[in-house]
């Protein structure tokens, strides 16, 4: 009798995840894919738009002057504020990252996305015992908030098409 309702239970567990995964698919979850194969990209030379053209790239994107829409990106801005400083020799921080964007056609300049800002933030803390490793610690910080930004940023570019 155990044996059986595991069995039951075991069958029930597998097809609902199988439907929810179909469930995703279908919506279009699951894919990372751009919804266009070439885009302009223009912007400071910061590490943002470094980062941006390189995933671009990687999705199989043509990056070059002659797209149909053109991604404008603004200068990348931190703002760091301290939050506090802990008994244990812990300064606590947060961590701001501000970058805005537009897309426009390239054929007559109507924007398809108005100018919108992408904001990520990230809370973290350096010790007093190592102020050494702290600017690595700041760099590291950067990294994973402009990761985070492109993240964002592509999320946001799923509704465009070359139209």
């Amino acid at each position: 009798m155990h044996r059986r309702s595991l069995l039951r239970f075991s069958l029930a567990a597998g097809a609902s995840l199988a439907l929810a995964g179909c469930g995703f698919q279908l919506r279009g979850l699951g894919s990372d894919a751009l919804p266009f194969a070439e885009l302009d990209l223009a912007g400071p030379n910061d590490a943002f738009t470094r980062l941006v053209r390189e995933r671009l790239t990687a999705a199989g994107v043509a990056v070059g002057d002659a797209a149909p829409l053109r991604l404008n990106l603004g200068r990348e801005t931190f703002h760091e504020q301290r939050l506090s400083v802990l008994n244990s020799g812990y300064q606590e921080y947060d961590m701001t990252l501000k970058v805005s964007y537009s897309v426009q056609r390239s054929a007559d300049d109507a924007y398809r996305l108005a100018e919108q800002q992408l904001e990520v933030q990230e809370r973290f803390s350096i010790s007093s015992d190592n102020l050494l490793a702290a600017d690595d610690r700041r760099d590291e910080v950067r990294q994973r908030l402009r990761e985070t930004a492109v993240e964002q940023l592509f999320h946001r570019l799923h509704v465009l098409d070359d139209a």
